[in-house]
């Protein structure tokens, strides 16, 4: 799948707006998590480890769709926990369609085929169906054997429907550029793009050890795109920011580039690191301290290169540079000679760790919600009750 004219021309004339009207800070896409549940318990994921009343928790339709018109951003990205548990997600996608909003539901696809029913296919719609490359790579990932398999199987029934359809691939260490590469070969063959990035190193991941830093990242990706001259490989990426994965680029992160809204709130300050929550995306836009994120800057920001941090900034840089755009685009991602300068680590600040706070931040208000609504019932019921009396 290709990124449409239709969709390149949105996401053009929204970032010309915001430039014209001088706006520093501006959402691209919406990462909203309607639940945190999850059908799998990858080794990686950094995401389902909360006690069950909260993975138990859902945003509303009316929640989701109030996010979409409160942020703004063209794209909206759904992932999760798993997307397709949540009862009400047809009514989700369809609300956020019917807005003219680009929405990438984000899956690993075990219910996929089952669900296809409760959409339609749009141009506003596709499914982003998690395969983290070749079977033996990705049946270890999600720790679930035949889940390959099932993952395709959905893809090509998705398809057959007449769905848009691509892949997001999250790339470890230990991946070796031949098989990312045979992995992408197949992509071709299945006809879809693909969405490619390396591995968050979670603090709450089961596996800490897999994780590429940097330096790393940077050379596993100039062995793949060397391996990939003159294939018609589809990544779903800007050129900049493909350019930024071989070395060749030295971008700082654009963490409110794809802001995120879940079950907590506003979350602080970007999808992967969950360091305080606001009450609203104004609110978090104004009081973030956006300064003391990032790679150089903050020790948990250390190694990552992940999309979605960086694709933001890789958009404003193809606007600031159009020609040197244009030239990867022509010529292809450098994949030979030296890289661009690495960011200084030697000022960044030490790692908070805020999770167990947050969490039991969350199920005090959760209860404390809980008894004022049972006690609201309760003076419901009385008042009824004083009422048919007096009567």
């Amino acid at each position: 799948m290709t990124v449409s004219l239709r969709q390149q021309a949105a996401v053009g004339s929204y970032i010309l707006r915001q430039r014209l009207k001088g706006r520093k800070r501006y959402p691209l896409v919406l990462m909203l998590e309607p639940l945190f549940r999850c059908n799998l318990s990858c080794f990686g994921c950094g995401k389902i480890d909360y006690p069950d009343a909260i993975l138990n928790k859902r945003l509303s339709v009316q929640e989701c769709l109030d996010a979409v018109d409160e942020c703004g951003a063209p794209m909206v990205a759904i992932p999760g926990g798993e997307p397709l548990i949540h009862k009400e997600i047809g009514e989700i996608v369809k609300g956020i369609v019917a807005r003219k909003k680009f929405v990438s539901l984000c899956t690993n696809a075990l219910l996929l085929e089952k669900k296809l029913n409760l959409f339609e296919p749009s141009p506003y719609l596709f499914f982003s169906v998690h395969l983290d490359g070749l079977k033996h790579h990705h049946d270890k990932s999600v720790c679930m054997e035949g889940g390959f398999e099932r993952a395709v199987s959905a893809i090509k029934a998705a398809k057959a429907k007449g769905f848009q359809v691509n892949v997001n691939c999250t790339i470890f260490d230990g991946h070796p550029a031949e098989d990312i590469a045979a992995f992408l070969d197949l992509t071709e063959e299945l006809g879809v793009g693909v969405s490619i990035s390396p591995g968050y190193a979670y603090e709450r991941a089961p596996d800490q050890e897999h994780f590429l830093n940097r330096r790393k990242t940077k050379e596993l990706f100039r062995e793949v795109f060397a391996l990939g001259k003159g294939k018609k490989w589809n990544l779903t990426h800007s050129g900049m920011f493909l350019d930024f994965l071989a070395g060749n680029q030295e971008f700082h992160c654009t963490p409110w580039g794809m802001p995120t809204r879940n079950i907590f709130g506003w979350q602080k300050p970007c999808y992967l690191l969950g360091e305080g929550y606001a009450k609203t995306f104004a609110e978090l836009m104004e009081t973030t301290d956006w300064d003391a994120y990032g790679t150089g800057r903050y020790e948990k920001c250390a190694n990552c290169m992940a999309h979605c941090g960086y694709e933001a900034t890789a958009a404003q840089a193809m606007m600031q540079h159009p020609l040197q755009a244009a030239m990867i685009a022509w010529k292809g991602v450098k994949t030979e000679g030296p890289m661009a300068p690495e960011i200084d680590m030697s000022k960044q600040r030490p790692a908070q760790y805020v999770f167990d706070s947050n969490v039991q931040l969350t199920l005090s208000q959760m209860r404390a919600n809980e008894a004022r609504e049972k006690a609201a019932k309760e003076a419901a019921k009385a008042a009824a009750k004083t009422s048919a009396s007096a009567a």
